[in-house]
């Protein structure tokens, strides 16, 4: 089983690329640390305020993998320098 979400943020805190950058790389490898998934920046590369992450995970039980990505969202969702615009998920078998 495979599981992917896309997640679009709005960072209100951020004033350029750089501080963007700093933002994403840190919540990034935050995920990929907690959660043991694979996560990337995947659009909006050069705006200041917007992004979209995304996140894969791949585990032998579907119920195990929407629990898992319910707490990545929730984590994402909670972080105090970003703000959920949207959130995609698939799951594969």
């Amino acid at each position: 089983m495979v599981a992917g979400v896309q997640i679009e943020l709005f960072l209100p805190a951020s004033q350029n690329l750089k501080e963007k950058r700093a933002i994403v790389k840190s919540l990034i490898g935050k995920l990929r640390s907690r959660f043991n998934v694979s996560a990337a920046e995947m659009a909006y590369l050069e705006q200041w305020q917007r992004t979209v992450l995304g996140i894969a995970a791949v585990a032998n039980e579907i119920s195990f993998l929407q629990q898992e990505m319910q707490a990545v969202i929730r984590f994402v969702e909670n972080h105090p320098e970003v703000e959920l615009i949207r959130v995609d998920t698939e799951y594969y078998e």
